[in-house]
């Protein structure tokens, strides 16, 4: 098992810290409930931003943690403000 690790690591391969995991999960349960309240609501802002916040953390590369928290924020300060409107 040691071997396939070491062999996946040479070829580039990096498992994503728990705080990403966690990060990832969180924002993407933040989206679910965004894109139903939008949906629900007829507003398509809130449910676009829904959208957004449950698929980034597959654009955003696992070494770097800061980003996805940062857009995360972003998106969440985004349904926040729409929701205010």
């Amino acid at each position: 098992m040691q071997d396939e690790l070491n062999v996946l690591e040479a070829l580039g391969f990096v498992w994503p810290s728990p705080a990403f995991i966690v990060g990832a999960i969180l924002f993407g349960f933040v989206g679910m409930y965004a894109f139903y309240v939008g949906k629900r609501r007829q507003r398509p802002k809130t449910k676009w931003l829904g959208v957004g916040l449950m698929f980034y953390p597959y654009a955003v590369p696992s070494t770097a943690t800061w980003a996805l928290y940062a857009f995360g924020a972003a998106l969440c300060v985004g349904v926040w403000m729409d929701r205010a409107a």
